[in-house]
């Protein structure tokens, strides 16, 4: 057995940030976390697009809006300091007709609440900013949004604590022994404070300290295709969302490199690394995600049975890449390459209302912290949302003296 001051467990962007603030403020801790694979950020926040979000998507009283802003800022900062690749090409918003402009200056309002530098442009102004983006007489440009290399940033970071943090790969949680001990599948770790953000397996440890028990996160597969011309625009494209559901659509983005894709999709997956084929699969899990996908098709909750239908149908290439030909107004669909890396979007389901929860959300044990809905924009949340982290876990345990 060994033992330790805090347990993390998660080696993603939201737990690395983590121990990233808690060695910070308290430099005299004994921090461990554990990754169940043999390197960090091996599934959503290796996998997502990387973009910075610049935070005007969200409701202002929610937790998204209070932290991504600041987090933009500060993952920006990091990235310039340390010379990570950041690619600072800025975001245009565009409508398809007059009814989606009403989504356009909802967002410029939220996003003015949110402290978002943001404009309104007309179609001259836009030529300018992005000549073959198409809207309908107004579009949102969003200078602050940038896109990362997400590994990169994550491993950096990781890097970045050897010394003062241990971070233990090929170390995956099995189960909670006792209040203070839990098992992995190499040995036991005895802890005074635990730290849960396992992403895909958050609830199912949250459920075993006794939290969190009304919520099953429930996966979503996001697919990207690559568009092989790299000058066809030069900042990312996005369509007005439909601001119910927490999926912002196809769109178009520019990567840290430089390169083009479309994405992402919102299919319901049937376990929770289905990323590829039969890969990981799990058949507890598929009985677990079937029933409750199931449930909410013939309840159809949130309106989850045309969702399902039209994400479907995004399996076939040719619908896939129509729902993002609208957005620009020149484009040659033959150059549209191979499907690129999946992603597991975890979102969590209010098992009590049958919603998906739209904001972070984290609860508390006795001597554990567990977050069980960091979705987009976690990872450009990570920094400011783990001050917020570290600030709750102050308020029930004493950090400064060692026991």
């Amino acid at each position: 057995m060994i033992t330790t001051d805090i347990l993390i467990v998660g080696g993603g962007i939201v737990g690395i940030s983590i121990a990233k603030e808690l060695t910070s403020r308290h430099p005299d801790l004994n921090i461990i976390v554990i990754e169940k694979e043999a390197s960090v950020a091996r599934h959503a926040s290796g996998r997502n697009s990387g973009v910075l979000h610049a935070g005007f998507y969200y409701s202002p009283d929610s937790l998204k809006a209070k932290f991504t802003v600041e987090g933009n800022r500060l993952l920006t900062d990091y990235c310039l300091k340390h010379h990570l690749t950041i690619n600072r090409c800025g975001k245009i918003v565009v409508a398809k007709d007059e009814k989606e402009l009403g989504g356009i200056f909802e967002l410029k309002r939220r996003g003015d609440k949110n402290g978002v530098e943001l404009e309104i442009v007309d179609e001259k102004r836009l030529t300018v900013l992005e000549s073959n983006a198409r809207t309908f007489d107004k579009a949102l440009y969003s200078p602050t949004t940038s896109v990362v290399n997400p590994t990169e940033v994550v491993e950096h970071i990781a890097h970045s604590l050897k010394g003062s943090v241990k971070i233990l790969l090929n170390e995956k949680f099995i189960k909670r022994e006792d209040n203070s001990t839990v098992c992995t599948n190499t040995q036991k770790i005895k802890f005074r404070y635990l730290i849960n953000s396992a992403g895909l397996y958050a609830d199912k440890i949250a459920h075993q300290f006794g939290i969190g028990q009304k919520y099953t996160l429930i996966p979503f597969k996001g697919l990207y295709l690559e568009y092989k011309d790299t000058s066809l625009i030069c900042k990312h494209i996005y369509p007005v969302p439909n601001l119910k559901n927490p999926f912002l659509g196809v769109h178009f983005t520019i990567t840290a490199a430089g390169k083009i894709k479309i994405g992402p999709t919102a299919i319901p997956a049937l376990w929770r690394e289905n990323y590829q084929g039969l890969s990981n699969f799990r058949l507890n899990e598929f009985f677990e995600v079937l029933f409750h996908e199931t449930k909410l098709f013939v309840t159809n909750a949130f309106h989850f049975r045309s969702l399902a239908f039209e994400e479907m149908k995004k399996y076939y290439r040719n619908y896939f890449i129509q729902q993002a030909v609208h957005l620009v107004k020149k484009i040659d669909i033959n150059k549209f390459g191979n499907y690129l890396n999946p992603g597991i979007r975890a979102q969590l389901l209010d098992t009590e209302t049958m919603k998906l929860v739209m904001d972070f959300v984290v609860e508390h044990g006795e001597n554990s912290t567990h977050i069980l809905n960091a979705v987009s924009p976690a990872f450009t949340s990570a920094f400011s949302f783990s001050k917020f982290i570290i600030d709750e876990v102050e308020k029930r345990i004493e950090l400064s003296t060692k026991r």
